[in-house]
């Protein structure tokens, strides 16, 4: 049986599947990227390139997490699973609520990174997003630090994260991971 397109009581829709690993897959290459890109010196054939595709990627998804965010009040998550015991539903919801504001916090000081000196971000060439606070000097960098330490965190939370779904799948061989990868119930 393939998942209906809206969340149901007890089931992800695909809408919300294909949001939740098209952005889990953008964070964490957006991560390797970071870190790779900022030791690239001025004669390396990625010094231009590897930004522009950081910065075009990272506004893309800020849409896409506003869509998914937009898209949970639309269809809400299904129930938790009656084996899920208090405190795992607790984190759940403090990890989700984590997860989403590092990412936004992550987004926004990325953006006011590479426009504290009043240019604007060129999206794959398709379209300019211009720069909202003008020149801030210093700006630069109070964003990069707050960027440096929020990617940090939504890693670290990012696999604490997929670590539970896998202790839910393997240990206690429940539907947890199932359900946001579409596949059918146990039986």
């Amino acid at each position: 049986m393939s998942a209906p397109v809206v969340n149901t009581a007890d089931r992800y829709g695909w809408v919300s599947i294909v949001l939740h690993w098209v952005v889990a897959l953008a964070v964490f290459g957006l991560f390797a990227l970071g870190t790779y890109m900022v030791d690239l010196t001025y004669y390396d054939s990625w010094y231009r390139s590897a930004p522009h595709i950081h910065k075009s990627i990272g506004l893309l998804l800020f849409a896409m997490v506003l869509l998914r965010l937009l898209w949970r009040l639309v269809s809400p998550v299904p129930h938790s699973l009656s084996n899920h015991k208090r405190w795992e539903k607790v984190s759940a919801k403090v990890a989700h609520g984590v997860l989403y504001l590092l990412i936004l916090v992550a987004m926004v000081s990325g953006y006011l990174i590479s426009t504290a000196d009043n240019s604007g971000i060129d999206v794959f060439n398709w379209f300019t997003v211009p720069s909202l606070t003008g020149r801030q000097k210093g700006l630069e960098d109070t964003a990069g630090l707050v960027h440096y330490w929020a990617t940090w965190g939504l890693l670290v939370l990012a696999v604490i994260h997929g670590a539970g779904a896998l202790k839910h799948h393997i240990i206690d061989r429940d539907d947890t991971l199932r359900r946001m990868l579409g596949i059918s119930r146990r039986r």
